[in-house]
């Protein structure tokens, strides 16, 4: 009796945020940033929806994370969706970011923000990076050398708590894609773990292959990271749900979260279309 019950009370939670998501889409417009807090309200509900649909392996997982991706939009965009509860952002330009995390505006209207930088890292940026304000993760870490030289930059602030790191991963072999190979990500974590006591390993990072068609199939590049994340866990005897999965942007954060994700990266869905960066 128990069982049915909950299974009632899970059927109807689907039902009634499946009811609000679709409510939130026939009436929300994402072209502009005077809609971002409806943008916001639809992309929550739909991850609600999705963590209901999580396979039986992930349940246990943590509520996945939004990162509200603000590159090349303005300053106000930021602090709207600030206003509006959304805490964590991403940036994938070192400049970009060092100048929206020190804005006068950003700094007085979002003191809690949270950053995380998702693009490219060389290692000549790298100090650069860390004296950003509100630093509170960089998510694609894809070597024991960049790994050395994040954990060496954020040693000399002398700072009480860790840098949140996390492994990328390029599971789809293209070239154009950063991230170490799958073969090497339980090498690379293994050493962080052991020899970086600034960094606090998260877990793994990927962007995958772009516009898959989820109707044939889980994305098989989700499925790399996974696999990764369960040969990393055995091997160095760590909690799966200790590790996070960030994988999932708007097109496929759905999808993503419903495999395990606990951390996705949107931007146009929440912002609208952003524009090309010169």
């Amino acid at each position: 009796m128990g069982f049915y019950i909950y299974r009632h009370c899970q059927s109807l939670n689907s039902w009634v945020f499946k009811q609000v998501a679709f409510k939130i889409e026939n009436n929300r417009k994402m072209t502009t940033s005077q809609h971002i807090k409806e943008n916001l309200e639809f992309v929550r509900a739909k991850m609600i929806g999705a963590s209901l649909k999580r396979v039986e392996e992930v349940i246990a997982y943590k509520t996945p994370r939004l990162v509200a991706v603000s590159k090349t939009k303005p300053v106000g965009d930021v602090i709207e969706a600030y206003h509006n509860g959304q805490r964590h952002f991403g940036e994938n330009y070192i400049q970009e970011l060092a100048e929206k995390s020190a804005d006068p505006k950003i700094l007085e209207k979002c003191p809690d923000i949270c950053w995380h930088f998702i693009g490219h890292l060389q290692r000549n940026k790298v100090n650069k990076l860390i004296s950003v304000k509100n630093l509170y993760m960089v998510e694609t870490i894809d070597s024991v050398k960049l790994a050395d030289a994040v954990n060496s930059s954020w040693m000399k602030l002398e700072k009480m708590e860790k840098l949140k790191i996390m492994v990328q991963v390029n599971t789809s072999g293209e070239e154009n894609k950063s991230g170490v190979e799958p073969s090497e990500a339980s090498q690379i974590t293994k050493h962080i773990i052991e020899n970086c006591p600034g960094l606090e390993m998260c877990g793994l990072m990927t962007i995958g292959a772009y516009d898959y068609d989820v109707s044939l199939g889980p994305n098989p590049d989700f499925l790399k990271l996974i696999e990764c994340h369960g040969q990393i866990s055995l091997t160095l005897g760590l909690q799966r749900e200790s590790l996070e999965l960030s994988m999932g942007m708007s097109s496929d954060y759905e999808h993503a979260i419903e495999l395990g994700s606990t951390n996705v990266r949107i931007g146009s869905t929440i912002f609208g279309r952003r524009a090309t960066k010169h």
